[in-house]
């Protein structure tokens, strides 16, 4: 009897070092039911609606840094059931320290949080919940943030003479060059994600994977129904004052000679540039887009060339119509889909910066 006790924490251990990533989470709990053939359409249903529950790259996130928690437990040897608050607050020093599984440097506190979330979320699952608020984990979370934590890094805001400029570096008469322009002018117009923009179709309810869909009102605009991070909603684009930089014509241009009427919006152009494939395009695409023609637009051309390179990204077209529509915060918010106005006055802000001056207002 004594000898099998003393055994089993070993087999535990060499379990979980042979292990790469031991018990890695249930998706759907409806997966732990056995149940009967007429109820198997609703167990299918409901693992669709897990999984809209959360983004793809939430879900990417949360096991990716299972795994790395889990590697890092097996260099360890220390075991990752049941969850110990103690462990953790191991583990997230040794990530602040960068001497955590495959980290070359330290990790910034928000990737630290984000793993933090993910062990959280990837223990529930199990329905072995671990406590956040234990001081194993709450202290040494907090002397992490008071250490490391340094200002957020915005991506740099494209205002409108800045999409001007990069909008003359596209290529004119071509597909490619029609589709990018059309992405560009939307994406700001619209104050859109890049997954937003790529998740469009033309119309209502045409494919599995689309976000939401556009409907062109004649003589007024588009109207761009999504569904973002907060939920659903509608984002009004009118026309422009000139066709040169009216987001409509622009999408209305791209629509009619890449012959799209059903489908994604934004397609790859395939077959040296002269037919479009079927395919949405990868957000990754809008975000490549973003800093290739802001570079060589010449954008922020005050900056060091590598400092350039890391401050454009999909977002910047988002934070630039925040940054420059001169209305209503609340329009503005509406637009975006903020969940709070707070967060939309952190671009008006950046908008607003040295337009008070209240050093001459003072008398000096």
């Amino acid at each position: 009897m004594g000898r099998d006790t003393a055994e089993e924490p070993n087999a535990r251990l060499t379990a979980a070092r042979n292990d790469p990533s031991p018990a890695l989470p249930e998706q759907n709990p409806v997966d732990r039911l056995r149940l009967p053939g007429h109820l198997e359409h609703l167990a299918d249903r409901a693992r669709d609606y897990v999984e809209a529950a959360s983004s793809a790259n939430t879900r990417r996130a949360y096991s990716s840094d299972w795994k790395h928690f889990a590697g890092w437990c097996r260099r360890q040897v220390v075991e990752m059931f049941p969850p110990n608050p103690q462990v953790v607050g191991l583990y997230i020093t040794a990530c602040a320290s960068g001497k955590a599984t495959g980290d070359k440097k330290p990790n910034s506190v928000s990737t630290i949080e984000r793993r933090l979330s993910s062990l959280t979320w990837n223990y529930a699952q199990r329905g072995q919940p671990l406590d956040r608020k234990d001081r194993h984990i709450a202290t040494v979370m907090a002397g992490i943030r008071n250490t490391h934590a340094s200002p957020p890094r915005q991506k740099e805001a494209i205002l409108p003479e800045d999409l001007l400029a990069m909008l003359e570096t596209l290529p004119r008469g071509t597909l490619r060059g029609l589709r990018d322009r059309a992405m560009l002018l939307l994406g700001f117009a619209g104050g859109l994600r890049r997954s937003e923009i790529v998740g469009l179709d033309v119309g209502r309810d045409q494919t599995e994977d689309g976000r939401g869909w556009v409907e062109f009102f004649p003589g007024k605009g588009v109207l761009v129904t999504l569904r973002g991070k907060t939920g659903w909603r509608e984002a009004e684009i009118g026309r422009g004052s000139s066709d040169v930089t009216c987001p409509v014509v622009a999408l209305e241009t791209w629509l009619k000679f890449a012959r799209i009427v059903h489908g994604p919006l934004f397609r790859r152009v395939i077959g040296k540039g002269k037919s479009v494939g079927a395919e949405r395009l990868n957000d990754q695409e809008v975000a490549r887009l973003v800093k290739r023609t802001a570079l060589a637009a010449g954008v922020r051309g005050d900056l060091p060339e590598g400092e350039r390179e890391h401050k454009f990204s999909g977002h910047s077209l988002r934070a630039g119509l925040a940054s420059s529509a001169e209305v209503d915060e609340s329009h503005v918010q509406k637009q975006l889909g903020h969940a709070s106005a707070e967060m939309t006055r952190k671009y008006q802000r950046r908008r607003d910066r040295f337009r008070v001056n209240l050093t001459k207002a003072s008398g000096l």
